[in-house]
């Protein structure tokens, strides 16, 4: 008898140690899909409409992996893949992050490929990344026996700041952001992007998230104007 509580005592415990590693302590992080909405204007596009799906797949607690896909009335499909060794520490977590984003502006046939490799930080109330990222743009329609449209920045700086007002685990947020890069485009470092979310959980699966974006032009060169803007609304699934 005395066997048989401690072994049921020792699985009780392995298995609550198991359950603990697979959710930091400053947010829970599940599988997840997204499907959301938005009207977005710029300057260079007009007036559309986009439609986004994104996957978040935590494969264990130290690696998660995200990938998102963009439909645009505009002509312009975007395809983002995120990889992100994390490593827990006393507070939050901190991560290497690489993402890989591939623009395809169908209306002037031509291609924006972005690549980027990041260090970050994350806790209850902020997350912060630095790092750099490449861009190569290319012409559909060149002679692929010359580098005449080929057009590569090797080196720009990314950064992002994201501040919430409340913990990441808590069932309602919101939150403001400071970045030259989002979901699915990564700008010049001096064009920077201000933002902000929400989201409320109506249920254990269920989450709407809301947003909106505001893109301005020439802010590091003290002639700011406004670019672009952008609104989103949709839900997330959480398995």
């Amino acid at each position: 008898m005395k066997r048989k509580l401690l072994f049921a005592l020792l699985a009780g415990w392995m298995g609550a140690v198991s359950l603990t590693a697979a959710n930091p302590g400053f947010g829970t992080r599940r599988y997840s899909i997204a499907v959301m909405g938005e009207y977005s204007y710029n300057n260079t596009w007009g007036h559309h409409g986009n439609l986004d799906v994104q996957a978040l797949l935590p494969f264990n607690p130290h690696f998660e992996m995200e990938a998102r896909q963009q439909f645009s009335t505009a002509n312009v499909y975007t395809t983002a893949l995120q990889f992100r060794p994390k490593f827990e520490l006393p507070v939050g977590e901190m991560f290497i992050e690489t993402d890989v984003y591939c623009r395809l502006v169908a209306r002037n046939r031509m291609s924006d490929l972005t690549a980027a490799l990041e260090v970050g930080y994350r806790m209850d109330y902020v997350s912060v990344t630095l790092g750099l990222f490449t861009r190569v743009m290319n012409d559909w329609d060149r002679d692929w026996h010359s580098n005449e449209s080929f057009v590569a920045e090797p080196f720009n700086l990314l950064y992002r700041v994201e501040v919430f007002c409340r913990p990441q685990d808590n069932r309602w947020n919101l939150s403001f952001l400071f970045s030259n890069v989002d979901d699915y485009q990564m700008e010049r470092m001096w064009q920077p992007l201000f933002g902000i979310g929400a989201y409320v959980d109506v249920a254990d699966h269920w989450r709407i998230n809301m947003g909106a974006q505001c893109k301005p032009t020439g802010m590091f060169h003290l002639d700011a104007t406004f670019y672009g803007a952008t609104a989103r609304a949709g839900f997330t699934y959480r398995f």
